[in-house]
């Protein structure tokens, strides 16, 4: 999965504010590693490279979640 597609779906779940998915999405990312790391016959460090990104953006929507959301009107009275 590249970037651009777990931006897309980060995306997707921050919009429906849907923080049990991106949850599950950080928890499975973060047990890779682990695993491919005790895969052999291949050469990991790709796919622990792309498992951090995936983290990290992960994390960025999980952020976005956090931080207050300021509606329209809010937004009319200052």
């Amino acid at each position: 999965m590249s970037s651009t597609t777990i931006e897309l779906i980060v995306s997707a779940y921050v919009r429906l504010k849907n923080r049990r998915a991106l949850d599950d999405m950080r928890e499975l990312r973060r047990r890779l590693p682990k695993d491919l790391r005790a895969a052999s016959g291949f050469d990991s460090r790709q796919a622990l490279k792309q498992v951090q990104e995936d983290l990290r953006i992960i994390e960025q929507g999980l952020e976005q979640l956090r931080m207050p959301q300021v509606t329209l009107r809010e937004n009319e009275r200052r």
